[in-house]
């Protein structure tokens, strides 16, 4: 599946399924609870916090995939292309960060 792809799926499902999109505030607020479930499996399981045993069970696939569903969501209602904003975003990085990192001391 494309981005695009994702993006039309999201909004199909949105204006059917989802009767609506949330306003961009709440999906905004929505977003980043989202990033803290993310987070928060991280800090436990890959991190230094000892992971909860009702945290085990989470599912770090499926909490990802819920972060990149608010951001489609945001980005349909705002009337961002995802697949464009990110090659732009890559050329930038390729442009900005050529050298940087293989540059950078702490890396090596």
């Amino acid at each position: 599946m494309t981005i695009k792809e994702a993006q039309e799926i999201v909004d199909q499902w949105i204006n059917t399924t989802g009767v609506r999109y949330f306003n961009e505030l709440t999906n905004t607020a929505i977003l980043t609870e989202e990033v803290g479930e993310v987070a928060r499996i991280m800090a436990r399981r890959y991190g230094e916090q000892s992971e909860k045993e009702s945290d085990k069970q989470k599912d770090l696939g499926d909490e990802m995939a819920d972060v990149l569903w608010v951001l489609i969501c945001l980005a349909n209602q705002t009337g961002i292309d995802l697949t464009e904003a990110f090659k732009k975003n890559l050329e930038k990085k390729n442009i900005r960060d050529k050298d940087r990192h293989k540059n950078n001391e702490k890396l090596k």
